[in-house]
């Protein structure tokens, strides 16, 4: 997002902070009117280009969206939408991003008040690992010519009873309605969202065999040192590394494996 952009989105999120921090209001239910309005505004181009129109004054936009959400959602998610088209946006399609993300947020919220945050991190990374292992998965899930319902049904199967409903709704919000992105860099988003919520970053861990707990608390500390901030661990099993930890932390690569050390070598000898 450019500049404006991505300070109407930073207000948004203020706004949605200061509304969900007051216990009274249901941050699930605010997750799915915000995915409602955000599917309406995907599909209404015209609506969204009038409701962020440079040209029009911010307090007519507004009064349009509270007459259109008027009884179809809450006064809260009303006030917050009313409160995004007074912003200023780069581009119309902005304003239906931010409004996905902040459903997404809104959603993690409710994890993080009944205390799975934690699990629900864990189970978008795992599914993210099971689709990136299974084709068959991956091509059923992303297939055009299948329903929704279909779709949706898929997940209940894979996902019901067995993830936490945080993760069940994302994961099936994603795939329902993917908006032109991967299934992976959807994932992947919602991934750092879910670590925005306690300040904390993403690593990626694949060591050759599962760590003990002494030893992720002593590299979760080490990378929060390195950092400057909480670090939560995502953690692989990947025998073909042989010894030693990878760590992936945003784009950048901490490499400790055997493996590694070996191509290492082997470029060496070459050279």
């Amino acid at each position: 997002m450019n500049g404006a952009s991505r300070e109407a989105l930073a207000a948004a999120h203020e706004s949605l902070d200061a509304l969900t921090d007051n216990t009274s209001v249901d941050a699930a239910k605010l997750a799915g009117e915000l995915a409602a309005v955000t599917a309406l505004l995907d599909r209404e181009v015209s609506l969204r280009r009038v409701l962020t129109d440079p040209a029009q004054a911010a307090e007519a936009k507004a009064e349009l969206a509270g007459r259109i959400f008027a009884g179809q959602v809450s006064g809260e998610t009303a006030d917050l939408v009313k409160g995004m088209v007074r912003s200023r946006w780069s581009q119309s399609r902005d304003l239906v991003d931010s409004l996905e993300e902040l459903a997404s947020t809104a959603d993690l919220t409710a994890a993080q008040r009944t205390g799975v945050l934690d699990n629900v991190e864990d189970e978008l990374f795992r599914f993210g690992r099971i689709l990136s292992s299974s084709n068959d998965l991956r091509s059923a899930l992303t297939n055009q010519s299948a329903t929704t319902s279909a779709k949706g049904e898929l997940l209940g199967s894979l996902l019901g009873g067995k993830a936490d409903p945080v993760t069940e709704r994302l994961v099936v919000r994603l795939v329902t309605h993917p908006r032109g992105r991967s299934l992976e860099s959807g994932l992947e988003s919602l991934s750092k969202l879910a670590a925005a919520r306690r300040d904390r970053m993403v690593a990626v861990v694949t060591s050759a065999v599962p760590l003990t707990e002494a030893q992720k608390q002593r590299l979760g500390a080490g990378l929060a040192r390195m950092y400057g901030r909480d670090m939560h661990l995502n953690l692989e099993v990947d025998p073909t590394v042989l010894g030693g930890i990878s760590v992936r932390v945003g784009d950048e690569l901490i490499n400790g494996t055997v493996a590694e050390r070996l191509e290492e070598a082997t470029r060496r000898m070459a050279g």
